[in-house]
């Protein structure tokens, strides 16, 4: 078996190569966590570097670069199960939804990053603001008239149409083009719920694509010692890895957010923390 976006991993131990036939499908197979951050450092970095060098680094911004920069280190994360088989994706791909205004109404618009070794901080804030402005100007994305048009068929051809894109998928033969902007089919969706005033809370995983992670996040507070702290929740695919590979991922998380300095390095460089 071949696909395009990733490498077929040969030699599972014997549990994990039986684990897709017991739990075929991801929403079977999630498990869901909430780590409390520690925020009050990283808001004075944001603050001095906006004040200083004229950026305009988001709360939102770090915790990407962290979650880009725990995937690349945490390659595990970056594992997805197909066809029955696993897949190593061939990249790190972040998705993410942007409204066009903060009403009830207002229509969202899908977003996706595709994160290189060498991006940082700095230069992912640049994309995802730009991105996001780019639609927000233009009203939609492609992906968002795809979805208008696919949305605009008759049930029985959607039925019929949706049988025929899961089997494509099932063989690693769904077309690359559909691909393209949907957050089904990238390494994790953020949610940045705090945006909208909201708590982290759980968010399932879809059945339909390969995304293996899901994270929400909630609303800046104080904690009882007059920190200031945020909730993320994070949803993941139980069956790429264990609890305790998981549970160390997300202290490297944890880590690189509150000493936010290590976010200005490159996605590809080490970390100095044991978490192996």
């Amino acid at each position: 078996m071949k696909r395009k976006d990733a490498i077929l991993l040969h030699d599972p131990d014997p549990f994990h190569s039986i684990v897709p036939y017991v739990m075929p499908k991801r929403t079977e197979a999630e498990v869901s966590t909430t780590v409390m951050l520690d925020i009050t450092d990283l808001l004075k970095f944001i603050d001095k570097h906006n004040r200083e060098e004229g950026s305009n680094y988001k709360l939102f911004h770090c915790i990407c670069t962290a979650v880009a920069k725990m995937i690349y280190h945490r390659p595990k994360l970056n594992i997805f199960i197909a066809g029955r088989k696993y897949w190593q994706r061939n990249d790190i791909t972040l998705s993410f939804v942007a409204k066009q205004k903060f009403e009830d109404e207002a229509v969202e618009t899908l977003m996706t990053l595709n994160v290189k070794e060498d991006m940082n901080l700095d230069s992912i804030s640049r994309i995802i603001l730009g991105d996001v402005e780019k639609a927000r100007s233009a009203g939609s994305n492609s992906l968002d008239k795809t979805m208008q048009f696919v949305g605009s068929l008759p049930r029985f051809v959607l039925e019929i149409l949706f049988w025929i894109l899961s089997r494509m998928e099932y063989h690693g033969i769904y077309p690359e083009d559909l691909k393209k902007g949907d957050p089904n089919y990238t390494t994790c969706l953020l949610a940045n719920l705090g945006s909208i005033k909201a708590d982290s809370c759980y968010h399932h995983l879809s059945n339909f694509g390969t995304n293996s992670m899901m994270i929400t996040i909630g609303t800046m507070r104080k904690n009882a010692d007059g920190r200031d702290v945020v909730d993320i929740t994070a949803t993941l695919d139980e069956r790429i890895a264990d609890g305790f590979y998981f549970a160390r991922s997300l202290q490297l998380g944890k880590y690189l957010i509150e000493h936010p300095q290590l976010l200005m390095d490159r996605i590809s460089d080490p970390v100095d923390m044991k978490v192996d």
